[in-house]
């Protein structure tokens, strides 16, 4: 399946738009909006201890290449990972974390 990140969750809201995705627990606090979205029919992913020890390791790779991400990115990468789901974001700094993991990300536009 795909999970949205907020940025695109805010940005279908304004547009009024269905939303089918999953969101992470990251979103769940970043816009709690999202639970009283009558159009949200996703589900909620929320964090496990196996998803902070893959953001450490993340972390780490990202360290060595200079290139340090936002705990909260880093969660949300790890969450896409270990579920199997692929990311739909606008933040561009999603394709450093893709480059030192198995992140499977699609940044958009607008």
């Amino acid at each position: 399946m795909v999970v949205l990140d907020t940025s695109v969750i805010i940005y279908r809201v304004k547009r009024r738009e269905e939303i089918k995705e999953n969101i992470t627990g990251v979103t769940f606090v970043e816009y709690p909006a999202i639970v009283k979205y009558r159009k949200f029919y996703g589900n909620v992913l929320f964090p496990t201890v196996d998803d902070f020890l893959l953001a450490h390791k993340i972390q780490e790779e990202l360290l060595k290449m200079g290139k340090p991400k936002t705990f909260a990115d880093l969660l949300i990468a790890s969450i896409c990972i270990n579920n199997s789901e692929e990311l739909i974001t606008k933040d561009k700094d999603f394709s450093d974390i893709a480059e030192v993991s198995n992140l499977k990300v699609k940044v958009v536009e607008g």
